[in-house]
C-alpha cells in the first residue's frame, strides 16, 4: 500500500472513530457526567498511540462546531490530554489482562474525579473567580465528578476488549504488525 494512500485510509479511519465519540457522547447527552469518551480515548490511544490525538480532536472540534466555540468549550482543548497521556505511559508496559483491566478503570476514574479541578482555571478566568469562589466552584462540583468516576470506572472494563479489536482491523485493513505498530507488506491472495 503506497503511504499517501494509508494516510488517506488513516485519516477517513480516524474521523469516523472521532464521529463516534461525537455521536455517544450526545446519546448519552441526557445523563449528567455519563458518557464513554475515557473508553474510547483509552482504547484509541493504546491502540494508535500519538495518532490518536486525531479522532481526539475531530471529536473536540465537532462539539465546538455544534455547540459553539464560547468559552466554556477552551477546557476541551486541553482537558482530555491527561487521560490520553496516563494511556501513552501505561500502553508502554506489557501487562497482563489481569493487571490491565483494573489499571485502566482506575485511569478513566481517576480522569473522571479530576474532571472538576481540570476544567476550573477556565472556570476561575471567566468568572472572575477569587481563590475562595474556585474552591467553591470545585467542591459544588464533587457530586458530578463522582458520577463521572463511577461511570468512567464501569465503561473502563471495555477498554481491552475494545483495543485488542481495534488492533485486529488495523492490521488487517493497515497491513500493520499488531505488535510494534509497523507497516508489512501486503500478501496477494492469488487463485489458480
Amino acid at each position: 500500500m503506497h503511504s499517501s494512500t494509508r494516510r488517506l485510509k488513516e485519516l477517513v479511519i480516524f474521523a469516523i472513530l472521532g464521529s463516534i465519540m461525537f455521536i455517544s457522547h450526545m446519546v448519552m447527552i441526557w445523563i449528567p457526567s455519563v458518557h464513554l469518551l475515557g473508553l474510547f480515548i483509552a482504547a484509541f490511544t493504546l491502540t494508535y498511540r500519538v495518532k490518536a490525538l486525531i479522532p481526539i480532536y475531530v471529536y473536540v472540534l465537532t462539539y465546538g462546531a455544534l455547540y459553539g466555540f464560547s468559552p466554556w468549550w477552551i477546557p476541551y482543548m486541553y482537558i482530555w490530554l491527561p487521560l490520553w497521556g496516563m494511556f501513552m505511559l501505561a500502553g508502554k508496559y506489557r501487562l497482563p489482562v489481569k493487571v490491565k483491566v483494573p489499571l485502566y478503570m482506575a485511569l478513566c476514574a481517576l480522569h473522571g474525579l479530576s474532571f472538576g479541578i481540570l476544567y476550573a482555571p477556565l472556570s476561575a478566568w471567566v468568572f472572575g473567580f477569587n481563590f475562595q469562589g474556585l474552591v467553591a466552584w470545585i467542591i459544588a462540583g464533587i457530586p458530578f465528578d463522582v458520577i463521572h468516576a463511577i461511570s468512567n470506572f464501569a465503561a473502563g472494563i471495555l477498554i481491552v476488549p475494545l483495543s485488542e479489536l481495534l488492533k485486529k482491523l488495523d492490521a488487517q485493513t493497515m497491513h500493520r504488525n499488531v505488535e510494534n505498530g509497523e507497516y508489512t507488506e501486503s500478501k496477494q491472495i492469488t487463485r489458480g
